[in-house]
């Protein structure tokens, strides 16, 4: 497989680590006006990942490895969410051990998510590459690889 290659902090403008960054920090704006709805920042993290899609391939691996990042955690909140109000709803507030420890695995992930993210955007704006477990290599697949040429062009018609 062939690769482009890794753009170096200097070679960088200061937009480009800026708008890095920004994958990074979207998650706590988008998960302050979210609180309760855990899907929001994962809206948030898809709408940011398109637009900036446009953008050099720093920004675009840093966006697309927020967006995955943002994956597992939202699906494990959604599922504590729901959890929640079905014991609220349904349960009469009874609360069970299983119910305790999916909280504590919940809290777990999210505080891990926050380490890596707070990383992910410092190093993003020093104009670094960083790695999530998984997510950035996933990432950097998706990006990077040099892919075979398409031939695209379009030619107009006349109606049949």
């Amino acid at each position: 497989m062939e690769y482009y290659n890794l753009e170096q902090p200097e070679e960088l403008s200061k937009k480009e680590k800026e708008d890095a960054m920004g994958a990074y920090l979207m998650m706590f704006a988008a998960m302050g006006a979210g609180l309760p709805l855990p899907i929001i920042n994962l809206v948030a993290a898809v709408v940011y990942y398109f637009v900036q899609q446009k953008n050099s391939r720093f920004v675009k691996f840093h966006s697309l490895q927020s967006l995955y990042s943002q994956l597992p955690t939202t699906l494990v909140n959604a599922g504590a969410l729901y959890w929640t109000l079905q014991i609220f709803f349904f349960m009469n507030l009874e609360v069970t051990d299983p119910y305790i420890g999916y909280l504590i695995m919940a809290g777990i992930l999210n505080l891990l998510y926050f380490i890596f993210s707070i990383v992910g955007a410092v190093k993003a704006r020093k104009g670094q590459m960083y790695y999530f477990i998984f997510f950035g290599k996933l990432s950097y697949h998706q990006v990077y690889k040099v892919r075979a040429e398409v031939d695209k062009k379009i030619t107009n018609q006349p109606p049949v």
